[in-house]
């Protein structure tokens, strides 16, 4: 290593493995916490990176620092906080046992509201800043993550996030500084409504966004959202190639012109799934109370309807009860009507 702030990644899953390992193979010190099983497949095997463009890169064994306890966050400069947001409570209970005074935490997790629960947990002792990942990361085994689909990690602009995006540079997992993190963190959330519609397809993401009528719900979901954010007064920024009312008319398009226009904007490769299709798949709950959810309690702040998110959240907490994934118009129909 060359040196430079270090970072410990708590909540160590795809994500943070992804992030973690492209900033160690760029020059940082970085200790990875999380998972047991994680643990063990890294120990056996290091940590292989991968994206959709061709980009590699490869963490012998010995090289990499995953630990299945909180203490390595006392040596840390930067916490990446990237556990599940159901877990966020627990995670500032375990910064602020393990972790030193002044140390910049980074969210960088779904959802709005994590940062609240952060400085709740957090007593003023860290520097708190929101981020966002704005990609898929798939694991594949034997310590192999990939990130599937085109997307930048971003954070609030702070002395130490900037000493942080200049040591890590270029690359998949290069760190972007935004002075609008709360308009960035609503845009990736309206993106983020895709994931339900993912998990409740069973299928791959590309193989998701080439059916018209899973697009439809995804459209409807944005819609709904983009109505609510509009009545709070709050602007999302545009996350991803088209802005969200193009982003809308699009995804409404017939599949002969949507697929042969606009699929290949989103540069998606056959291995993409959503987080939360990976969390149904292997019995985990979903987060899908901090997506959907924050749609929802936005509505019942403003005392409005959301009744597609409502619509999307019973039926993904079916599907972790057991419920099989849902056909196109299956799930239109049961979200939309008609």
């Amino acid at each position: 290593m060359d040196g430079g702030p270090r970072v410990a990644v708590l909540g160590a899953g795809s994500i943070g493995c992804f992030v973690g390992g492209a900033w160690q193979a760029a020059g940082l010190p970085v200790t990875l916490i999380g998972r047991d099983r994680l643990s063990r497949d890294i120990g056996r095997h290091g940590l292989t990176l991968t994206d959709y463009s061709g980009w590699q890169a490869h963490l012998p064994p010995g090289a990499v620092d995953y630990r299945s306890d909180a203490q390595g966050l006392g040596e840390a400069d930067i916490i990446a906080v990237a556990v599940k947001s159901g877990d966020t409570a627990a995670a500032a209970a375990e910064i602020d046992r393990h972790g030193r005074d002044g140390a910049t935490v980074i969210s960088l997790q779904n959802g709005i509201s994590n940062i609240e629960a952060l400085e709740q947990g957090l007593r003023g002792r860290f520097e708190i800043a929101r981020g966002m990942v704005g990609f898929n990361v798939v694991y594949l085994g034997d310590g192999h993550f990939h990130k599937g689909v085109q997307g930048q990690v971003w954070t609030e602009r702070r002395d130490a996030a900037e000493e942080l995006a200049d040591r890590i540079g270029p690359g998949p997992a290069a760190l972007e500084l935004s002075d609008d993190m709360l308009g960035l963190a609503w845009g990736k959330l309206l993106i983020n409504m895709n994931n339900a519609v993912n998990a409740l397809s069973g299928k791959s993401l590309a193989d998701e966004l080439r059916k018209r009528d899973y697009r439809r719900v995804f459209a409807a979901s944005i819609s709904e959202g983009l109505r609510l954010l509009e009545a709070a007064e709050i602007e999302p920024t545009k996350v991803g190639p088209l802005p969200f009312d193009l982003l809308v008319l699009a995804l409404e398009l017939p599949d002969w012109l949507f697929n042969n226009l606009f699929f290949r904007l989103w540069r998606i490769d056959p291995k993409a799934r959503s987080s939360m299709s990976d969390d149904l798949a292997a019995g985990r709950r979903t987060e899908i109370d901090y997506l959907n959810g924050e749609i929802i309690r936005m509505a019942e702040r403003l005392r409005m309807d959301a009744s597609v998110s409502r619509k999307v959240v019973e039926l993904v907490h079916k599907a972790e009860a057991g419920a099989p994934p849902l056909a196109p118009a299956a799930l239109r129909r049961a979200v939309l009507g008609g």
